[in-house]
């Protein structure tokens, strides 16, 4: 049956009148969607009181009040606080396998979805005013501050668990009734949903499951850095790592061969793609999760750190009619969002825009984005011939990896399209003999090249705790600074703190190279020249190289010499 919207609801409890639903409404088109019911609240024609019970009779559910209700610390104990956090919700009481939560928000249904495939339970959802549910957060696990380290300590020590799990262990795969059962037991599913959501939390990049002969490792790659959790107990890798292959949909049973796969989560009111990467090795399975946080990503061209003049002349590259623009940079340096971030701009009524990626990361309305698939002959080539009979304006091609692709790039470009695309270089000028070495001719090259974007990312430093500090000796010859370039500049540090989990960044920004091809450059790359010839006459015409770039970012206090270093030593 369909749900009365909440608008008719709030009229007909005569909480507001037609004309205020027009006012709310009107509203929300300002506001960009916020929720219709909140929007009441702001405007004070209603309490939040008022707007529960509302929804409370929209979803045929009950509303409840939590600042005098007692709640059993058992059920307390079910949701650890990052789960609670996250979902913003309150467990109320559990009867045989159905869990009761209190949620603000009854029209995510999604919420009850993902708690019932984290934790097990069917979930019946209540509603509660958003300030109750937040002060009944802070009450019930202020006390009982669960962690990691007192969930390990409680695996350690649970007998019947390592019991099992020896058990299983000697089975082998045949019985994976045992093996399943163990991977879903309630311990299990509780330290695994610990770690996914205090790594989505802390914006990590990466989740890293690594079995050795004498334990069983995890590692959070955050800010581009691997940091080491609290190791579960060694009897446990397969539990966990088969716990994994249940939720992504992999084969349990097959133990000796490399598997992909993905999960799909909604943490915290947005989508959160887990791509799961399986590999045998020679004490169990290594597992690496990649996050992909669609709800953090802001794809803007002016968010990425770009200098404002270089950022000018990378925009009007971007207009051009036809050409070749490419990113260059180790895996993991953000060119995947330098690249979406200049399609959301281009992103016009006027122009169809295609993408073929491997895989595809961002979903972004109004482009069309096909996945690579290898493994049925769907390669980056066969993909970009077909895309170029579906009439584009601009292509995005995820990465130039062979010869063939590089010449369909150049043929699409010289039949006036523009070519978007990524390589693996150290710089900018060093891309050219890449392409060379690649096998593309050099007068295509220069037919078609448009401009060159080498990037890293190095970690910004914490706000919270950025103090300033005088650079060794040592830091200021890996700059190939002496101490009068640098008598008037300022150097900075964190010290670390709560905010920065004591690390002293907080974050990553972008430093960028940016060479634009002209007639000098052109008749280089015909003669064959050498890259540093190349560079040279670049940086003649005004080119920033990645050092001198990261240079800007330490004396504005953004980053540390330490990252600099570390990120553009082959370049300097």
């Amino acid at each position: 049956m369909a749900l009365k919207r909440i608008g008719q609801i709030l009229v007909d409890l005569g909480l507001i009148d037609e004309q205020q639903l027009a006012t709310m409404l009107e509203e929300q088109s300002l506001r960009g969607g916020e929720l219709l019911g909140r929007i009441g609240v702001s405007l004070g024609f209603y309490t939040d009181e008022q707007l529960g019970e509302a929804l409370a009779e929209q979803w045929n559910t009950t509303f409840v009040t939590l600042y005098d209700r007692q709640i059993s610390a058992d059920v307390v104990h079910l949701i650890s606080e990052p789960m609670a956090q996250l979902y913003r919700v309150v467990p109320l009481e559990l009867s045989g396998n159905r869990l009761t939560i209190a949620s603000a928000d009854p029209q995510k249904i999604q919420i009850a979805d993902e708690l019932r495939t984290l934790l097990g339970y069917d979930i019946h959802v209540c509603v509660a005013t958003e300030p109750e549910i937040t002060k009944a957060i802070e009450k019930l696990f202020s006390s009982d501050n669960e962690s990691v380290e007192s969930l390990v300590s409680d695996l350690e020590s649970d007998s019947e668990l390592a019991a099992q799990a020896a058990a299983t262990a000697k089975e082998g795969v045949t019985d994976l009734t045992s093996v399943e059962a163990l991977a879903e037991s309630a311990p299990v599913r509780k330290l695994l949903n610990m770690v996914l959501l205090l790594a989505i939390r802390d914006g990590a990049s990466d989740i890293h499951f690594e079995p050795f002969e004498t334990e069983f490792r995890i590692r959070l790659k955050a800010d581009g850095v691997l940091q080491e959790m609290v190791p579960p107990p060694k009897h446990l890798s397969f539990a966990i790592t088969t716990r994994i292959k249940v939720m992504a949909n992999l084969d349990i049973a097959e133990r000796r061969l490399p598997q992909d796969g993905r999960i799909e989560l909604t943490v915290g009111g947005h989508p959160v793609d887990l791509r799961v990467s399986v590999l045998p090795t020679l004490f169990g399975e290594s597992v690496v999760m990649r996050v992909l946080d669609r709800g953090v990503v802001s794809l803007s061209l002016d968010k990425i750190g770009m200098e404002a003049e270089m950022l000018r002349k990378f925009r009007e590259v971007l207009r051009r009619p036809n050409g070749i623009v490419l990113v260059t940079g180790p895996t993991g340096s953000g060119k995947t969002t330098t690249l979406y971030s200049a399609l959301s701009e281009l992103n016009d009524i006027e122009d169809k825009l295609i993408t073929t990626e491997d895989p595809v990361e961002y979903d972004i309305d109004g482009i069309v984005q096909v996945p690579i698939d290898a493994e049925i002959g769907n390669t980056f080539a066969a993909c970009l011939r077909a895309i170029l009979r579906q009439d584009p304006d601009r292509i995005l091609v995820g990465e130039i990896r062979d010869v063939e692709t590089a010449e369909i790039a150049v043929q699409a470009s010289l039949t006036g399209h523009m070519v978007f695309s990524t390589l693996h270089t150290n710089d900018a000028p060093s891309t050219v003999t890449r392409l060379r070495d690649m096998g593309v001719p050099p007068f295509l090259i220069t037919a078609t090249v448009e401009a060159i974007l080498a990037q890293r990312l190095v970690r910004r430093i914490c706000t919270g705790c950025r103090e300033e500090v005088v650079p060794g000796a040592d830091v200021l010859a890996d700059l190939e600074m002496t101490t009068d370039q640098v008598v008037d500049k300022k150097f900075y540090r964190g010290k670390g703190c709560e905010k920065c989990n004591r690390t002293g960044y907080k974050g990553r920004l972008g430093i960028y190279e940016l060479m634009i091809m002209n007639d000098e450059m052109r008749d280089l790359i015909i003669r064959n020249a050498s890259t540093e010839e190349l560079r040279e006459v670049a940086r003649r015409y005004g080119m920033v190289t990645l050092r001198e770039s990261g240079t800007e970012a330490i004396f504005s206090g953004l980053t540390t010499a330490d990252e600099v270093i570390r990120e553009t030593i082959l370049d300097a």
